[in-house]
């Protein structure tokens, strides 16, 4: 399956549910100040926030939408303003090979799919060439460990792993040593799922960024927020708590093939201005897809490329 014909599959629910709203309003109704009003409240209701959808009502007014307008033409505009607010933020991965190992930190609440994102992202590099090395610092949950280790062992990846409890930052300076002398490029350190209202667990976090920066003061290279796009507005609060404890440089949205909510993504991109480099429509390695502007906002409402 082509990568469109899958990311449109992945946001069907999200798609769906805007499209069926969209028809409901103009079907047989002129385009005047009560129907734009409805269209803004779908819009907001959609995740993309208050102030996308009022770029988007601002856009209608100002072009003067014709009265005969067919409802894919309005879903074409729509997608064009959510493509102008997003494409300044997409951003495609690549690694400095100057910096020997990239290091790479996944940082996420529990249930986000940091684990299986690091692996995929590992999986993505290895096929362009990169010599990688993942590390499982999520150190209080044996199942995580476990889960980390299958998919090495499936992607044929190797792993840093140490005993239950072991102290998360050790692990992470033994692993980029590891990484170091045998050469890798890249090393991929999975952290512990947090909840960003557990204090300690954040501080743990702080910790290893702190540790490793005593190897080198540019370590890591990259903290990325994996975010569950299931949960909607509350993606905004995690990233909101995250940043107070670590310099997030990119996001990573998974689980759009799960939800009505996948607008989010625009509204997080508008308000925080932060790179978006890849979302996931799957368990499968090969649905985590680099992130692209124009794909995305059509699939979001039911467009063709």
């Amino acid at each position: 399956m082509k990568w469109f014909s899958k990311l449109t599959k992945g946001l069907k629910k999200t798609s769906g549910k805007l499209t069926e709203s969209i028809s409901k309003v103009f079907t047989h109704r002129k385009i005047d100040a009560a129907t734009l009003e409805d269209l803004e409240d779908i819009l907001i209701q959609s995740d993309l926030g208050v102030n996308v959808s009022t770029k988007i009502i601002q856009r209608f007014e100002k072009e003067k939408v014709s009265k005969e307008a067919t409802p894919s033409e309005i879903q074409l505009l729509i997608a064009d303003e959510i493509e102008k607010v997003l494409h300044p933020h997409q951003k495609e991965l690549k690694i400095d090979t100057a910096k020997k190992p990239y290091v790479m930190i996944m940082a996420g609440v529990n249930g986000s799919g940091k684990t299986t994102t690091c692996a995929k992202v590992g999986w993505q590099l290895i096929e362009q060439g990169f010599r990688v090395r993942l590390a499982a610092c999520d150190t209080f949950r044996a199942a995580a460990v476990e889960q980390l280790a299958v998919w090495a062992d499936r992607l044929h990846i190797p792993l840093s792993k140490g005993a239950f409890n072991t102290d998360p930052a050790s692990l992470a300076f033994d692993s980029y040593k590891e990484a170091e002398k045998e050469n890798a490029d890249v090393l991929i350190i999975d952290t512990a799922g947090r909840l960003h209202t557990n204090q300690n667990l954040m501080a743990e976090l702080e910790k290893i960024i702190r540790v490793l920066k005593k190897i080198n003061p540019d370590l890591p290279h990259e903290i990325f927020l994996v975010l569950d796009a299931t949960i909607g507005q509350n993606t905004r609060v995690q990233l909101e708590a995250f940043q107070k404890v670590a310099p997030i440089s990119g996001l990573i949205m998974t689980k759009l093939d799960g939800t009505a909510r996948g607008g989010v993504l625009v509204g997080l991109a508008d308000s925080f201005k932060l790179p978006i480099y890849f979302i996931g429509t799957g368990e499968a390695k090969e649905e985590l897809h680099p992130f692209d502007a124009k794909s995305f906002s059509h699939a979001l409402v039911g467009l063709g490329e």
